[in-house]
């Protein structure tokens, strides 16, 4: 078996040297075909691997309490009139879901408001500050680059301290690392800077930017701005094991407990659930990646008739060297086994040619995009699977053909 591998490996090689440019225009839509759908999966799995990160960032198994249904709507469509007179969440009402949920890991309050960041003469417009409570941190991870996080005790006081992300602390002061200790002014109010946030990178899922925010005290801005024009925002946790379904359930319940309605009235909040867009997400990346893999089928049906053409003009050039073979032994499975190989050796071969240019966008693409492009080891078998499978059956009616070949006959045709 593994001298009919070799000598089917040479054959293929030798087919590629003799009619270099034959060859390569029939490889060329397998080429095309790896290309593209190697390309699209790669390119969708790295995106979706970022967007995946992005939406974890928003808190895992999370609910966000809002008067605004997210992604209701499109095109235009978004029925802000059915929820502008809606209430928004309230303070107190976090402190009443903590008490009532039994389902509840972590209940958070959060506002964000944006405004000049000043540091002496340096200023930095539209910066966005995140006023949140004591529990938002065991709900959406924030890494620390320098410094440290802010503690239960400013939070409870209210003090004027402040973790910035690390773009604005580059902006302000350089070196990211001289933001800590030195204080900011931010609405006309003083901060001091006791930590710098890891660097995030652009997000795609709507995620915490903490890059080009700071983060303080929920207490401390409330007193700065009027909290219900500044996105007011609760945020529950499930607990381990606790579906956010069933979470949901209960905050639907204990929410129109608190605003006191009726078996009859709509809901007048929105339980956003985070899983939701996960989900989402995945019905997007599905459907390009099954235009990835239209394109890509095309391709593969034009060079699969490409190899099937090289096979029958090689069958026909090698029909005495057949006759010979198997006069002197050579069983048809074997001859049968030899141009498949071969088959398969040539796709494989387009398909490389396809995966070494997929190599190369991946690199130019990565240079651009803020996110880096990889190609799993999962999508190189499928490649290589691909390549095999489009190999056999592009050379499986030639080899049938040379296998069925009477060797007497074979011989004497030239």
């Amino acid at each position: 078996m593994l001298s009919i591998i070799w000598n089917s490996f040479k054959m293929a090689l030798q087919e590629l040297r003799n009619n270099k440019l034959r060859t390569f225009l029939s490889l060329f839509g397998i080429t095309i075909g790896i290309f593209c759908i190697i390309g699209v999966l790669a390119t969708v799995e790295s995106l979706k691997s970022k967007v995946q990160t992005d939406i974890k960032s928003l808190g895992s198994n999370t609910i966000y309490v809002d008067k605004w249904q997210y992604g209701e709507g499109d095109g235009g469509s978004f029925p802000w009139w059915k929820y502008i007179k809606r209430p928004y969440p309230k303070y107190h009402e976090m402190a009443d879901i903590q008490v009532r949920s039994e389902l509840a890991d972590a209940v958070a309050y959060t506002i964000r408001t944006s405004s000049n960041l000043e540091f002496n003469d340096y200023i930095l417009s539209n910066v966005n500050a995140y006023g949140v409570t004591e529990k938002y941190s065991e709900i959406v991870t924030v890494p620390m680059e320098f410094g440290r996080y802010l503690s239960d005790a400013e939070f409870k006081r209210g003090t004027p301290t402040a973790v910035i992300g690390y773009t604005n602390a580059e902006n302000l002061f350089g070196n990211p690392e001289n933001a800590v200790g030195k204080q900011v002014k931010f609405k006309g109010k003083s901060f001091n800077i006791i930590g710098v946030v890891k660097k995030q990178g652009m997000s795609f899922a709507g995620a915490w930017q903490f890059d080009d925010a700071i983060v303080v005290p929920y207490k401390i801005l409330a007193g700065m701005v009027v909290v219900e024009y500044n996105s007011p925002l609760i945020m529950v946790k499930g607990k381990d094991q606790v579906s956010s379904a069933a979470v949901v359930d209960e905050l639907r319940g204990i929410m129109r407990s608190i605003h006191r309605l009726s078996p009859r009235e709509e809901d007048d909040f929105a339980l956003n659930d985070i899983n939701m867009f996960s989900q989402q997400m995945d019905k997007v990346f599905g459907s390009v990646n099954l235009g990835g893999w239209a394109i890509a089928g095309l391709s593969l049906i034009v060079g699969a008739f490409g190899v099937a053409n090289i096979m029958f003009v090689t069958v026909r050039e090698r029909t005495s060297q057949i006759g010979l073979k198997k006069a002197i032994g050579a069983k048809s499975s074997t001859i049968l086994t030899e141009f498949l190989l071969e088959s398969s050796f040539l796709c494989l071969m387009g398909g490389l040619i396809g995966l070494v240019l997929v190599f190369l966008l991946t690199k130019l693409l990565s240079a651009f995009l803020p996110f880096p492009i990889n190609i799993s080891m999962a999508t190189l078998t499928l490649a290589i699977s691909i390549c095999l499978v489009v190999g056999v059956l592009s050379g499986i009616i030639p080899a049938t053909i040379a296998a069925r070949m009477n060797p007497v006959v074979a011989i004497r045709m030239k």
